[in-house]
């Protein structure tokens, strides 16, 4: 006897009578753009709680080789998203955030100790007269003009609140980042008109929290201080979920 799946009755009945399914709306997923010094496994934690909650997630793999690199990278992942679009980023992943958020699917920003700039900024314009971060000793340059933390910088000064045995896998795991990159300005700022969230890390030492307390109240974002590292999404990773849960759940309280 042969047998007719769900899918195939549906394309018959289509054919013969012009009926077709009604669309279903895609559910708001979450696309993450990781920083400096990390890959897209620096977000694994809240990535399992977020898909706990039955969201679609999407780490980015970013070359981290220039910012129109990493937009592009950032850009691919929204368009393969089926709706809206909450997008993440950490430390240098604002800055790709910034100017891919302005893609039509992106609803909402989520910067988790990052760098926010406006139009026209580069993180060297950006942090030009701040009070330098400690950890940014610990960055070293290759001779091919890529950076990268010193496995010590990493356990004193990136991720200075999780377990050594982390700390070492994390520096082991870490993606360079080439030097010219925070160089490259954002054309034009997401955040001008999309509401955005702010984690800060008010024990960061590579980004100091009162620049990005400042960042956060410049761009009106709804802020959440968490007692972290430069790396929350891994010392607190529960707590970062349930602000990104809050920037999907707004999304779909607009659409009801």
């Amino acid at each position: 006897m042969k047998r007719y799946s769900i899918a195939t009755a549906f394309l018959t009945l289509s054919l013969v009578t012009g009926f077709s399914a009604p669309a279903l709306a895609a559910q708001p997923s979450v696309v993450i753009t990781h920083g400096a010094f990390a890959d897209g496994s620096d977000w694994a934690k809240v990535i399992s709680l977020l898909q706990d909650e039955g969201v679609q997630v999407q780490a980015v793999q970013n070359p981290l080789e220039s910012l129109a690199g990493d937009v592009a990278a950032t850009t691919r992942a929204i368009d393969n998203q089926p709706g809206d679009v909450v997008l993440v980023g950490h430390s240098w992943g604002g800055v790709v955030i910034t100017e891919a958020g302005n893609h039509p699917k992106v609803s909402n920003l989520v910067y988790v100790a990052a760098y926010v700039p406006d139009s026209g900024q580069s993180v060297e314009s950006l942090t030009h007269d701040q009070p330098v971060a400690p950890g940014l000793a610990s960055i070293v340059a290759d001779d091919h003009g890529w950076l990268r933390l010193t496995p010590q910088g990493v356990a004193e000064d990136f991720a200075q609140d999780v377990p050594a045995g982390q700390a070492r896998v994390m520096a082991a795991t870490q993606g360079p980042i080439k030097a010219s990159a925070f160089g490259e300005a954002v054309s034009t700022a997401a955040w001008k008109t999309k509401p955005s969230w702010y984690i800060v890390g008010e024990n960061d030492r590579m980004i100091p929290p009162e620049l990005q307390h400042t960042m956060a109240n410049e761009i009106g974002a709804k802020v959440t201080s968490l007692p972290t590292s430069h790396v929350p999404q891994q010392s607190r990773p529960a707590d970062v979920a349930r602000v990104i849960l809050d920037a999907v759940s707004s999304i779909e309280a607009s659409a009801e």
